[in-house]
């Protein structure tokens, strides 16, 4: 009995495993900048990684950035060196840090590139203001943190208050109580 639960159990893992690493040959921008949402970067990093992306920490520089709780991460290189080619997608973690993030020139050409080739661009809490200063959101659907809703609908975009939006490439959540539902969905649309 032993012996057939062990490979029955295997074979379990053995398929979610190949189902983990479907995003294999994928490549993902994550911006980062100071005072970033711990949990909205990190848990997509890993994520990303564990379903076999390739991810990239994209900064207006190549430094290293303290998120809200003083944890550094460093980007490995900076939005101007990089183009929408490398990339199938870019997640814009929250905090406060895209408050910085739009005010770049270079960041905003990425999110932009991204969005005119298909490519995914997701975003969770605050990061709503970088998609807006890109000018990606008019006419879809999207949901955010509440603070920025007004900020939503007056580029054009029509706000959902639910854990995760889905509209064509795009993908929004709220807050990091969203997580669970946010990651399933970037990883579906990647897919």
């Amino acid at each position: 009995m032993n012996v057939i639960w062990t490979a029955s159990y295997q074979m379990m893992i053995i398929r979610k495993q190949e189902a983990e690493m479907s995003l294999q040959g994928k490549r993902v921008a994550i911006l980062v900048e100071d005072i970033y949402e711990d949990p909205e970067l990190w848990y997509p990093y890993y994520r990303l990684q564990e379903a076999g992306a390739t991810v990239t920490l994209v900064g207006p520089q190549k430094a290293t950035y303290s998120s809200k709780h003083g944890y550094p991460a460093t980007a490995d290189v900076a939005a101007a060196d990089v183009s929408a080619d490398d990339f199938d997608g870019i997640v814009i973690p929250g905090g406060f840090a895209p408050d910085r993030l739009r005010r770049y020139e270079a960041v905003l050409d990425l999110v932009r590139g991204i969005d005119a080739k298909g490519g995914i661009v997701a975003a969770i809490c605050h990061a709503g203001w970088v998609a807006i200063s890109a000018k990606v959101v008019a006419g879809k659907r999207a949901t955010c943190v509440s603070a920025i809703k007004d900020d939503w609908i007056n580029a054009g975009a029509i706000y959902v208050d639910q854990a995760v939006v889905v509209d064509g490439n795009l993908v929004t959540s709220r807050t990091p109580a969203d997580l669970p539902a946010f990651m399933p969905a970037i990883i579906a649309q990647l897919s």
